[in-house]
């Protein structure tokens, strides 16, 4: 059982760039996220993390990602109309709760909620884009000279966190077949389970690492890989989103408001940069479609 996270061989021209061309396309999108709170930006952005995964062959990824960044952001919505209370549109008086007070539901709070819950979507999708279509392996290259133990780490946990979800997926269904007259079996014990399990892994890879003399200084006169020629085009883009995303910031292109009442900016300025970024997603894509 793979994980839909996990790095996949495949000739794209995200996976045949070079590791830093391809996080700097990816980052370029989550730092438009980070810079943005206007909702038609946001939507942009996770278009793009959510079309250049698809064009990169990354579709398990994307849905994956998506299930769990749409969950998470209809909690922080959920959690931000409880507690925050500002606003002038009420919908619903909730009365007085414990700790929290009165608690009032406003319109404006949701907004509030679904502004950050689209950036932390944005930011899932294109790390699990990320996870499946950049190599760990020439990431760990890439950055040995600079710190090798901090790239090893970094290595060990993108390729070791989509085996734990596997293994978890396979505990599931392991208790889930034991029949009609076991026991069931909680999250308590899956957990336990799955925490003992990748700590066994952990005491074995060290040991593997150990013997592979991980622990001594490298070869100086490695080969380096010779540069894809999709390099160029991902560094563009990104310098591209980043410099139209810092112009919109100063020109007034993120005009959004919650409190006290929602104020959204339609301006040229703020479509202009929700149309660059939404039109990066198109560049993993390769003319004449994929090849066997």
């Amino acid at each position: 059982m793979r994980s839909p996270f996990a790095y996949i061989p495949r000739r794209g021209p995200l996976q045949s760039a070079r590791p830093g061309a391809a996080v700097s396309y990816l980052g370029a999108l989550v730092a438009v996220a980070f810079l943005y709170s206007n909702p038609v930006v946001l939507l942009a952005a996770g278009a793009a993390a959510c079309l250049a995964g698809r064009l990169a062959g990354a579709r398990a990824a994307v849905r994956a990602a998506l299930r769990l960044g749409l969950g998470l952001a209809f909690l922080i919505v959920v959690v931000n109309a409880l507690v925050v209370n500002r606003g002038e549109t009420v919908l619903a008086r909730l009365g007085d709760w414990p700790i929290l007070g009165q608690v009032d539901v406003t319109l404006e709070a949701i907004v509030a909620g679904v502004s950050i819950g689209l950036r932390a979507a944005v930011t899932m999708v294109a790390f699990a884009v990320y996870s499946a279509c950049v190599d760990p392996d020439r990431v760990l290259r890439a950055l040995r000279p600079v710190a090798a133990r901090s790239a090893l780490t970094a290595t060990l946990v993108s390729r070791l966190v989509p085996v734990a979800a596997a293994d978890a997926g396979r505990l599931r269904d392991a208790a889930r077949l034991r029949g009609p007259g076991a026991a069931a079996v909680g999250r308590g014990p899956l957990a336990r389970r799955l925490l003992a399990g990748s700590l066994d892994r952990a005491v074995d890879v060290a040991a593997t690492l150990e013997l592979r003399g991980y622990g001594l200084g490298g070869p100086r006169g490695e080969g380096r890989r010779e540069p894809s020629r999709y390099d160029t085009r991902f560094y563009a883009v990104a310098a591209a989103v980043v410099a139209a995303a810092i112009a919109g910031k100063l020109v007034g292109a993120d005009d959004f408001r919650t409190y006290p009442t929602i104020q959204v900016g339609l301006a040229p300025a703020t479509v202009a940069v929700a149309a660059i970024v939404a039109a990066s997603g198109l560049a993993p894509w390769r003319r004449g479609g994929r090849r066997v």
